[in-house]
């Protein structure tokens, strides 16, 4: 049995339709976890001087931005700060029709 299959309330024989909207509700709650993330992650970084690797010039905050979302996504993917758990148990407690 997959870890979906453990933590899908449907029977294995519906996994095809009900895994797809488990997938489709994971990948969105690791997406608004990430952004969220991202969001708190801009102004700490927007503080530093541009050094290194950025160099300064009209590029570095541009680069900045991009590294700083693929932190974001990187800590989202690895686990997160558990926001996507909860968002992810909310979507499907309302595709089943009930309350979270």
């Amino acid at each position: 049995m997959t870890a979906l299959a453990a933590l899908s309330p449907v029977a294995p024989a519906a996994l095809g339709v009900a895994g797809d909207i488990h997938a489709k509700a994971r990948a969105a709650a690791q997406e608004f976890e990430a952004v969220f993330l991202n969001t708190m992650l801009q102004p700490m970084f927007a503080a530093t001087k541009a050094e290194g690797p950025f160099g300064g010039g009209p590029g570095s905050e541009i680069w900045r931005s991009l590294l700083t979302d693929e932190y974001a996504k990187s800590f989202s993917r690895a686990g997160g700060i558990g926001i996507a758990d909860h968002v992810y148990r909310s979507l499907i407690a309302a595709q089943e029709g009930r309350s979270a």
